[in-house]
């Protein structure tokens, strides 16, 4: 489906392997005039790495990463590594290719079969529970025993721990947000003003009643095509950051309740008229359309789409000088209307890949100072406030960035994510498979009253405990 495709291909950061995880952050970062700070999810700070460390020149590593193909970072991972190269006289073997499961099978293969890489920029999940469990990766903390500043550069309660042991192997680069899309040009004409960060379900139903009086649709959002967005929040809702990953043991306990008011909540939007009149029929392309086209007021989705708002105002979609400013500069983002525990500022996002150095690296002495050597490099500020962007990283420091090297829309994004509280994974990246059929496929006939909410998420249920 188009956006779990979008938000794998475009950052890596969501395999669906169901081992997302809680990450709060503390507001921080301050705006400057031609500069702006990237998401710090962590409290300020003053900390930069410093120079690359000094060691024996000629080594030879083994590197294998996601960042190959039609990925948005490749070209800086390319530009980092003759950085690197060229500052301490070592050689990088690239066998980084794009991320998909045949990838994934032949890094678990090198590691069978003796073909250890080096340094490995991989997910964090349950795809790397293989390795992990045969000791194959060294942790974070054993390095800091020789290496003390090792990721030093990091907020420790963001690096997200494996689920085979709960430690932490991989430093962080880049992550993914999820969060609400506003027409400037819509709320304007309605009389509405842009959400802040204590926007709350109540005053979004206004607003949405508003939007509605003067002509437009408030949401777009195709329910029969892609409903996940809307699924994930409107659930969240309900829950918290400590709760949201909770799967219910059945439709009556308090998870479950959750999950049935989550999608009563979408019905009663759909009652209200305030989606498109063709929501049950219409494409996500369609919807997506009426956004960029001044038609519709709020769009829910994730931090690649920033991409593809830009690239709606393109003349040549390939060609980003051809963006029309004056469209784009009528886009922003902000926080989704929070309820209860879940504040608007509690978004989903994570942080779900990482670089790893092997054991094999880790005990060989030459390699093992160039392999620190080289995550460092990668995982700097500088190196992360390239890679990251506008979406999520696990800095403790807010590096500064040249503000003209981003749209105006990148930099509203950077904007938001510095006041975002936590980042709490997608509940449906562990609610996957046929489990989802009947709340996901099924959300036509939730929201008309075929089938009832408490049905539904006790079919889903069902299923998901009987895998």
């Amino acid at each position: 489906m188009k956006d779990l495709t979008e938000r794998e291909s475009s950052f890596q950061t969501r395999p669906g392997t169901g081992t997302a995880v809680t990450q709060s952050q503390q507001e921080g970062g301050s705006i400057m005039k031609k500069r702006i700070a990237v998401l710090t999810a962590g409290v300020l700070a003053c900390s930069m790495l410093g120079a690359v460390p000094a060691m024996a020149e000629g080594v030879e590593l083994n590197v294998t990463t996601t960042f190959a193909g039609e990925d948005g970072n490749a070209q800086n991972f390319k530009d980092a590594v003759a950085e690197w190269e060229e500052a301490t006289g070592n050689t990088v073997n690239d066998a980084s290719a794009t991320s998909d499961e045949e990838f994934k099978n032949r890094v678990l293969m090198d590691f069978q079969t003796g073909a250890d890489p080096d340094v490995l920029f991989f997910f964090n999940g349950a795809d790397a529970s293989p390795f992990i469990e045969e000791g194959k990766v060294v942790s974070i903390d054993t390095i800091r025993e020789t290496y003390p500043e090792y990721a030093s550069n990091m907020n420790d309660d963001l690096i997200t721990p494996s689920i085979v042991d709960g430690v932490k192997y991989a430093v962080p680069v880049n992550g993914f947000w999820e969060a609400m899309f506003c027409n400037t040009e819509v709320l304007e004409a309605a009389g509405v003003e842009v959400p802040g960060a204590d926007y709350t379900w109540e005053a979004f139903l206004e607003d949405c009643q508003k939007i509605s009086d003067a002509g437009y649709t408030p949401i777009a959002a195709a329910l029969g095509n892609i409903p996940h967005y809307w699924w994930e929040f409107a659930i969240f809702n309900h829950n918290s950051p400590e709760t949201h990953l909770t799967i219910p043991e059945s439709v009556d306990d308090e998870r479950g309740q959750a999950w049935v008011a989550g999608l009563e909540d979408i019905k009663a939007l759909y009652e209200a008229g305030y989606f498109p009149e063709n929501t049950l029929s219409a494409t996500d392309d369609e919807t997506f359309a009426m956004f960029t086209e001044g038609k519709a007021a709020f769009l829910i989705d994730g931090s690649w789409k920033v991409g593809g708002i830009a690239g709606a105002y393109q003349s040549d979609p390939e060609d980003p000088s051809t963006l029309d400013t004056e469209k784009l500069d009528k886009i922003t983002v902000t926080y989704v209307p929070g309820m209860g525990d879940r504040k608007a500022t509690d978004l989903i996002g994570g942080l779900s890949m990482g670089y790893y150095i092997s054991t094999a690296a880790w005990e060989d002495e030459a390699k093992r100072e160039a392999a620190v050597s080289f995550v460092e490099y990668m995982t700097s500020d500088e190196q992360v406030a390239k890679f990251a962007q506008h979406t999520a990283s696990a800095l403790k420091a807010a590096p500064e960035v040249d503000e003209s090297a981003f749209n105006s829309l990148q930099v509203k994004a950077m904007e938001m994510m510095s006041g975002v509280t936590s980042l709490t994974g997608a509940v449906q990246d562990i609610f996957n498979g046929e489990c989802r059929v009947s709340t996901f496929d099924g959300m036509p006939q939730i929201v008309t009253g075929e089938v009832a909410a408490t049905d539904a998420v006790t079919e889903g249920l069902e299923v998901y405990h009987a895998q």
